[in-house]
């Protein structure tokens, strides 16, 4: 709740700090006393539009403070831990505002800087303003869901309903991404499977480019080689060449070993393994000779089967080496998006079922809003009735909500309409012309709505306009009963309505003169005892000149205020 009001040169305020208590609180006054400036400062403190009209004259700078009471488990202790605001057990959160007459703002909670919009939002959810203002709660339909949520009670459906989303909203993030990994791999499947084929068409084996290329440099200079192996042939085999040679040495050395005792067959030997040796490389030269084709067909071939390697290579960026381990990893990749393709399907069907599961989930939520808004519906009719309004008529629409708008609250949109007259189709409440009905039209919702709504300071203003005797006695008792749940601030100029009161402060402007004959005028605000209270309350039925019976009658409205 509202425990603290601050206000530092606004208007016609120069200081004033209120302190408001639990229950209904009345603030009555003559006209032009400055009860509006109270709300619109209270309205400038958690978020309302900042005007330097609000700027008292001769200042260069205004500033308001808002100080509330609230539980832990509030709504608003989650959005200030959002905003890394935290609010330790027993401590207050104060919302304040400054404005400068240059038109700058500032705002603050707890004395960190925030945004204005921030403000804004931490405010509606602690004060709820009916009448002139423009930024009531109740009027906004995004609030409607919510508290016809709150009045059904049924926070468990609620609660599947939302994690049934977020399943199901996971679900189709993860199907999304598996179809966009999909249609790469589709992609990539076609690149693969022609690289497969490229490469099952070649054959490229490990070591072949070595081979090739020793194969075209010797075809390519084959008649150099060969003549070369000619040259060679002819030395070791003709008859001047080294093979007779060697056999005339081994020959002579023959004819005179046994005369040498034996020393010469070591030499001997070492002359036959080098005939041996010899045969072995006349042999290679020849069989070297005979491999040789001069051919250029098949000198085009090789080349041909080189080059292809080599293009196929570049093409994928590796060596030709690699080419046929390259081949078994695209058949491995292959296997795999198949498999993929096969997975998409299962996670396609767990989307399916996820979806399935959230509109279950809504529809039962669904089903409750719509029992919901009936009871709502007869609850509200009845508070109208009680403030005289019966022929008005207060509806609880519950609209289905196309997919695209589906959310974690459900399928439905809730609005809350109204009509002031019979035959009248119901349209949103903020379409009233009167403002004295849009307030007792939010009374009436107020009583009913207040168990289930977490605002806990309620502000009406002109809520009795324009209505008196029954009426405003009608009014006056469920202010006191909203008050009996939470804390009611009410302007009024009803003396039926401040009788009720749990509090009473009155607004009114005082002057005085400066040394230098200025005349200050002030706005100031007086918590009433009981005498005083009688005093105001009369002067609130007899008008300037309070009479005896005027006296009489307050003490009577008093006497009678109680439960």
């Amino acid at each position: 709740m509202l425990t603290n009001l601050i206000i530092r040169d606004i208007v016609l305020i120069d200081f004033l700090d209120i302190r408001f208590n639990s229950g209904l609180s009345v603030l009555t006054g003559e006209t032009g006393a400055g009860k509006s400036i109270l709300l619109d400062s209270l309205g400038f403190a958690i978020g309302a539009r900042a005007d330097t009209r609000l700027i008292r004259h001769n200042c260069d700078r205004a500033s308001v403070s808002a100080v509330f009471d609230i539980h832990l488990e509030h709504d608003v202790m989650r959005l200030l831990e959002e905003h890394d605001i935290y609010i330790d057990k027993g401590d207050k959160v104060i919302l304040r505002r400054t404005l400068n007459v240059d038109k700058r703002s500032q705002s603050f909670i707890n004395d960190q800087p925030v945004s204005a919009s921030f403000l804004k939002i931490i405010g509606e959810h602690l004060v709820d303003l009916h009448g002139q203002f423009q930024n009531q709660r109740l009027l906004k339909t995004q609030t409607h869901r919510l508290l016809l949520d709150a009045f059904s009670g049924e926070q468990e459906c609620m609660r599947g309903t939302a994690e049934a989303f977020k399943l199901w909203q996971d679900a189709k993030q993860q199907c999304k991404q598996a179809e966009i990994d999909s249609e790469r791999a589709l992609k990539e499947a076609d690149f693969i499977r022609h690289a497969v084929d490229e490469m099952t068409s070649l054959k490229p084996e490990k070591g072949e480019e070595v081979l090739l290329a020793a194969k075209r440099a010797t075809m390519m200079h084959g008649e150099k080689i060969l003549a070369a192996l000619s040259e060679v042939a002819v030395g070791i085999s003709s008859d001047s060449g080294v093979e007779s040679k060697l056999r005339k040495a081994v020959h002579t050395l023959q004819k005179v070993s046994g005369k040498a005792e034996g020393q010469l067959d070591t030499a001997i030997e070492a002359l036959d393994r080098t005939l041996e040796t010899l045969a072995e490389a006349l042999n290679e030269v020849n069989r070297f000779s005979m491999s040789i084709d001069l051919s250029p067909s098949h000198l085009e071939v090789v080349e041909e089967r080189l080059f292809a390697l080599r293009a196929l290579a570049r093409k994928y960026n590796v060596q030709v080496d690699e080419l046929e381990a390259l081949q078994h990893n695209f058949r491995r990749q292959l296997d795999l998006i198949s498999d993929a393709t096969a997975g998409l399907v299962e996670i396609r069907k767990y989307e399916e079922k996820a979806r399935k599961d959230y509109i279950k989930a809504a529809k039962r939520l669904s089903c409750i809003r719509h029992r919901a808004a009936e009871r709502l519906n007869k609850k509200v009719k009845t508070e109208l009735a009680g403030l005289y309004l019966e022929n008005a008529n207060f509806v609880a629409d519950v609209q289905d909500l196309k997919e695209d708008n589906w959310c974690a609250e459900g399928v439905d949109q809730v609005s809350f309409l109204i009509s002031t007259n019979p035959g009248i189709p119901p349209s949103p409440l903020d379409k009233i012309a009167s403002g004295g009905e849009i307030a007792r039209f939010m009374l009436a919702v107020k009583v009913v709505l207040v168990l289930a709504d977490q605002v806990s300071t309620v502000v009406f203003d002109e809520v009795d306009a324009g209505v008196g005797g029954a009426v405003a006695a009608a009014v006056g008792e469920r202010l006191r009963r909203l008050g009996d749940k939470g804390q009611v601030l009410v302007v009024t100029h009803s003396p039926q309505v401040a009788a009720v009161g749990d509090h009473h402060w009155k607004v009114s402007k005082t002057s005085a003169e400066s040394d230098k004959g200025v005349v200050n005028v002030s706005t100031i605000v007086q918590a009433l005892d009981s005498c005083k209270r009688e005093e105001e309350i009369a002067r609130m039925l007899a008008g300037k000149k309070v009479t005896d019976e005027a006296r009489a009658a307050a003490e009577k409205l008093l006497d009678g205020a109680g439960p």
